[in-house]
């Protein structure tokens, strides 16, 4: 999760177990604006190999529905699904398993992919095939459900699409204001807030020095601005905001 940086150093933020595993989760994130219910990918949903549970380190029960019932909410409720990528942790929930094929989990929610990352996604190589998973993406377009995106976006006003790189060649984030604040979300760009480090990048980005040139692009605004940062994967600090301490960025959680 590291990539090349030290675990002497990388350690101090996030401990490993015995096995060098570090803990994360899959954060999920609603946003109820224009009238409509959006979330922010999707995790791994429940529909996982017994190979894919044991990489991820989970036991494939997924929460998301009855997340949404405490929120007041079902899977009919969604209207918007955006995926910023297509890795299984971010959209294998977009499916369920019905009547032995997948089907779209959301019934009434358009997804919202970038067509590069889709395309990606349909063609995997020796080195993301244990990620992309074709035949649980697939059923999304045979729907008629997929709206296809292009480079920066604005999704809806005050919402934006803004194309990444780095975690993957078409890899996006989101930009979101409101009211005079600003949240972002970013996903794996910064995945925890152990991540906020420049040259802290996970092996598993495949343009990593693009990564690199996103974070020294975006961080100055985020702490000068105030502007709150969702965390993919971070198990204590979904929610934050950014400040120095005059050596290096630190996160405070916020509600």
């Amino acid at each position: 999760m590291f990539g090349v940086i030290p675990k002497s150093m990388w350690s101090r933020l996030l401990a490993p177990d015995d096995n060098n595993l570090v803990p994360m989760v899959t954060n999920l994130f609603v946003l109820r604006a224009h009238g409509k219910h959006m979330i922010f990918d999707i995790g791994l949903g429940d529909t996982l190999t017994d190979r894919e549970k044991k990489i991820y380190g989970t036991d494939g029960v997924s929460c998301l529905e009855s997340s949404l019932t405490e929120r007041g909410l079902t899977v009919a409720d969604i209207d918007t699904v955006i995926l910023t990528h297509l890795h299984t942790d971010h959209a294998g929930g977009a499916v369920i398993r019905r009547d032995g094929k997948y089907v779209p989990r959301f019934p009434n929610a358009r997804y919202i992919v970038s067509r590069g990352e889709w395309e990606n996604a349909m063609h995997p190589d020796e080195r993301t095939a244990a990620v992309y998973v074709p035949e649980r993406l697939r059923p999304l377009a045979e729907a008629g459900q997929i709206d296809f995106i292009d480079g920066d976006t604005e999704l809806f006003p005050g919402i934006r699409a803004v194309r990444t790189g780095g975690h993957t060649m078409d890899h996006f984030g989101l930009e979101i204001e409101s009211g005079g604040q600003k949240v972002v979300y970013y996903a794996d760009i910064f995945c925890s807030a152990a991540h906020l480090r420049v040259p802290f990048v996970p092996a598993t980005d495949l343009y990593p020095l693009d990564t690199m040139a996103f974070k020294r692009r975006v961080l100055p605004d985020i702490v000068d601005r105030g502007v709150v940062m969702a965390f993919d994967h971070d198990v204590t600090m979904p929610l934050a905001r950014v400040e120095s301490d005059g050596k290096h960025l630190v996160a405070r959680p916020i509600d």
